[in-house]
């Protein structure tokens, strides 16, 4: 069965009063709180009882809600008079203008530039600025320099790292071949002097293996001629 309508109007029983705005300032204050969670909105809730207790809520602060508000308000208000528009603008120009005149002289003054007129208090001022500005430049400067180092450093340990798996590697193809030269030639001495070993690849031998080889021939020798009427007496 539904919920029958209720006459929108000022309750006259105190304590029906009473109970019925407890229950609707909770639910209220529940849909405010769900409306800034759900569409991520900037929600202020005032309320003051008969009593003139106060109840309120805000997702962020109360202050900063109504000064936003009131700010909004005055310029809707000037919007609406074109008058008050311009010379709204006007204002916001002057403004402008002046903090960048201020910005350009603060900048002449950190360049060393027109400090005719400045008091020695002043001159300290600057002074003290710079050296805070100077230490602060000095500080990232190092940050990025120790991070830059520990960069190169990491690096190098992983180029290290590397040598070393290689130099494993090569150890170990080195090992392989020299027992595969076993098998195949026996147990030889490497180092032998003939010159007629064979050497695996990976390694070294003292001796010359690229001298080459003199042949000496040895001269014919001599026929004895034997004569022709030795021949025939025969």
């Amino acid at each position: 069965m539904g919920r029958g309508k209720i006459v929108i109007q000022r309750i006259d029983n105190s304590t029906s009063r009473q109970v019925t705005f407890s229950k609707r300032r909770s639910g209220l204050l529940k849909k405010a709180k769900e409306l800034a969670i759900l569409c991520d909105a900037e929600v202020g809730v005032t309320i003051f009882s008969s009593t003139g207790k106060l109840y309120e809520y805000s997702n962020t602060s109360m202050k900063s809600i109504i000064g936003r508000y009131t700010k909004t308000k005055d310029e809707h208000h000037q919007l609406l008079n074109p008058g008050s528009e311009v010379k709204f603008w006007q204002s916001e120009a002057a403004t402008l203008r002046q903090q960048l005149q201020d910005l350009h002289e603060n900048h002449r003054k950190m360049m060393g530039e027109g400090l005719y007129g400045l008091s020695a208090k002043d001159l300290q001022r600057l002074e003290n600025q710079l050296e805070i500005s100077l230490r602060g430049v000095r500080m990232k400067k190092e940050q990025i320099l120790a991070e830059e180092i520990q960069e190169l450093s990491r690096k190098g340990s992983f180029i290290h790292q590397e040598n070393v798996e290689l130099y494993k590697k090569v150890k170990l193809i080195e090992q392989e071949n020299m027992e595969l030269y076993k098998k195949a030639y026996g147990t030889r001495d490497l180092n032998a002097t003939n010159g007629t070993a064979l050497v695996p690849f990976g390694f070294t031998m003292s001796m010359e293996q690229h001298v080459p080889i003199e042949l000496q021939l040895s001269q014919p020798a001599p026929q004895i001629e034997t004569p022709v009427r030795d021949i025939e007496s025969r």
